[in-house]
């Protein structure tokens, strides 16, 4: 059974969110970093607070 979410700090940069994400789903670590900058360009700032968020929040 597959676990919930986990940050991967061994493979990330910061917090290890983006990693823990492209561990979740799969994708590779750097198109997640692309898309969460993107995001953070284009969403005025919500996906960087959601991001901390959960770099707060999650184990």
């Amino acid at each position: 059974m597959k676990q919930g979410f986990r940050k991967n700090r061994q493979d990330g940069l910061i917090f290890g969110v983006c990693a823990g994400l492209a561990d979740q789903f799969g994708f590779d670590v750097l198109w997640t970093r692309v898309a969460f900058v993107a995001l953070t360009l284009l969403g005025f700032g919500l996906p960087l607070l959601l991001y901390l968020t959960v770099a707060i929040l999650a184990p």
